[in-house]
């Protein structure tokens, strides 16, 4: 490990007596230079604060550790700065984690109030200090030097104790410090788009630009009035509250307990009315969310789309993205178009989540089905149902859903693939008796009460619950019930999800390196789908080598090839185009 330290103006690269420090246009010309000669495994607090410089100017960096994934990994949560990887490392007491000062005046604390050397970023009592990375405290370059033998310390203990979880574990601390890179070049990319085909998809759903707030309101005046004017009478309503578009509906003969699109889908036929109102919810998205204003802040003057990207997103570690990347609605893919001599190599990840089932169970019966094109099939021929149902029922069984079409199947199910159901189980109990659970990969997901207010009881999802009070002021035993419940189907999906990510982002890490010298870049992971931007003579080789790194990757992932992952790929000019 190769420590890397970025404070400001200023860094240190390596440790030691052969640690470069100083300015930190020196600090990066000699980590460029090592890396284009050795490709050390970079050390660093996190990618985001030592990397970036090195990512923007075009460097494509080898292998990492980033300390504040590794902890994310080990310990869970999204809460990963240097001092609290520091205290974990060391088994100090987190509530002992120092506070850096806000500025004012009856908090600042002078250098050695503590009665510590002013010098030393390790405070009396073991922690570290909290401005150990702040540009103001690390102006020196004996401080610098002292903060890269900190680093190198823990990022060696982080090693030792994913060590002794295993092999796989340390393949998945590279893989996802690898992520947190691929995030920056991603942010650094951006996603190619159309203009003016993006300009005209919002005028289609939005309306026309509007020249200033009044005729804004015009413009959103007119949109309405495509829904009202089937509503004679009832030009006054406001489509933007639900309790309004209930009465209107109502008026119209359709009478519904609420407005939500999966209810009013089956009155398409109805009345024209409905067909108009789902319409007008997906124009009025792209006007409030992906409108011009969206377009004008988001897609550079080369348009390129950016925002944003996390490596992981503190519960089961997927990744995720600012301003719409990770949720474009699908009318406006056809903007998203590759440059000129490019195009797109679109792969997705076929039934992934039963695929990733099927190895963290060590289920054989479940893992042959998984040899096939279709999973579903097999298992439906041995359930003797539907393959639909069989789907269902193989969903239902990972995202804790018990009742409905899906319970004698999952009955079925139990019988047909006992190991496979039974880690499920196993998850739930661990969410109800709020312990914590690792992914198949090694990473952490804690399981107690922080979770309890955001997952509602079954049969509400969408709804947040409010925590009632009994008369002792002691929540009710049905909402207790209902809580635990909600944290025990959210375990039984969490442990399959996360694994599922952890495949995904080794997938794309090895994407990422194998393609690069093709000059190919990907711009895009959407859950489990990558998109990768190549130069149109290359395509066939980078098409060929996604679907060559997911098979090496996957049984790298896996330690084994009983189980089958599949690739649907597709090479195009613009997203809209890809199947699926």
């Amino acid at each position: 490990m190769f420590p890397l330290v970025v404070v400001g103006a200023r860094g240190v690269v390596g440790s030691g007596a052969a640690a470069v420090v100083g300015p930190v246009d020196a600090v990066l010309a000699r980590a460029r230079a090592l890396e284009v000669a050795e490709h050390p495994r970079w050390l660093v607090s996190s990618a985001d604060a030592s990397l970036r410089p090195l990512v923007r100017a075009g460097v494509h960096l080898h292998r990492a550790w980033d300390i504040a994934e590794a902890h994310r990994l080990l310990h869970g949560g999204w809460a990963a700065d240097l001092p609290r990887a520091w205290a974990a490392v060391r088994g100090l007491d987190l509530g002992g984690l120092a506070t850096r000062p806000g500025g004012d005046l009856f908090d600042f604390v002078a250098p050695g109030a503590d009665g510590g050397d002013p010098e030393d970023p390790v405070r009396p009592d073991g922690h570290l200090r909290a401005e150990v990375l702040d540009p103001a405290w690390a102006v020196t370059d004996d401080r610098l030097r002292r903060v890269a033998d900190v680093i190198l310390e823990v990022g060696r203990r982080q090693e030792a104790a994913v060590a002794a979880m295993g092999p796989r574990a340390v393949r998945t601390a590279y893989s996802e410090s690898a992520a947190a890179v691929l995030c920056l070049e991603l942010e650094r990319d951006g996603l190619p788009v159309d203009r003016r085909v993006a300009e005209e998809l919002i005028c289609g759903s939005a309306g026309r630009r509007p020249l200033d707030d009044t005729d804004a309101a015009a413009v959103r005046r007119e949109r309405d009035l495509r829904v009202l004017a089937h509503a004679p009478g009832r030009e006054s309503t406001d489509l933007r509250n639900p309790l309004q578009v209930k009465e209107l509906l109502a008026a119209a003969g359709v009478r519904v307990p609420h407005t939500r699109a999966w209810v009013l889908e089956p009155f398409r036929s109805t009345h024209p009315l409905v067909e108009a109102l789902l319409q007008w919810r997906k124009d009025e998205r792209v006007a409030t969310t992906y409108g011009y204003r969206w377009l004008d802040e988001h897609v550079g003057a080369d348009d390129r789309l950016r925002g944003g990207w996390t490596a992981c997103d503190g519960a089961a570690g997927r990744m995720t993205a600012q301003n719409g990347l990770h949720n474009l609605p699908a009318p406006l893919r056809p903007a998203i178009a590759a440059e000129p001599g490019h195009v797109f190599v679109r792969a997705d990840l076929g039934q992934v989540e039963p695929r990733v089932l099927a190895v963290v169970s060590g289920d054989r019966a479940f893992a042959e089905a998984a040899r096939a094109d279709d999973l579903y099939a097999p298992v439906a021929t041995k359930l003797g149902t539907p393959r639909q149902v069989a789907k269902v029922a193989v969903l239902a069984a990972m995202y804790g859903q018990r009742s409905g079409a899906a319970g004698q199947a999952l009955k079925d199910l139990e019988r047909a693939y006992p190991v496979a159901m039974a880690l499920l189980d196993e998850a739930y109990a661990a969410g109800v008796g709020r312990r914590a659970l690792r992914t198949f990969g090694g990473r952490r997901i804690p399981l107690d009460a922080v979770l309890a207010p955001v997952l509602p009881p079954e049969g509400q999802e969408g709804q947040r619950d409010h925590a009632g009070e009994g008369a002792q002021g002691a929540p009710s035993t049905q909402l207790a019930q209902g809580i635990d419940s909600a944290r025990g189907r959210f375990a039984r999906n969490a442990i399959i999800q996360g694994s599922a990510a952890e495949l995904f982002k080794a997938w794309a890490a090895t994407v990422r390196h194998v393609t690069a010298p093709w000059g190919a870049q990907i711009v895009l992971c959407l859950h489990d789908e990558l998109l990768v931007h190549a130069p149109q003579d290359r395509a066939a080789d980078v098409e060929a080598a996604v679907r060559q790194c997911l098979a090496d990757t996957a049984r790298r992932w896996a330690g084994t090839e009983a189980v089958r992952f599949v690739v649907d790929t597709s090479v195009v000019h613009r997203w809209s185009q890809a199947k699926g």
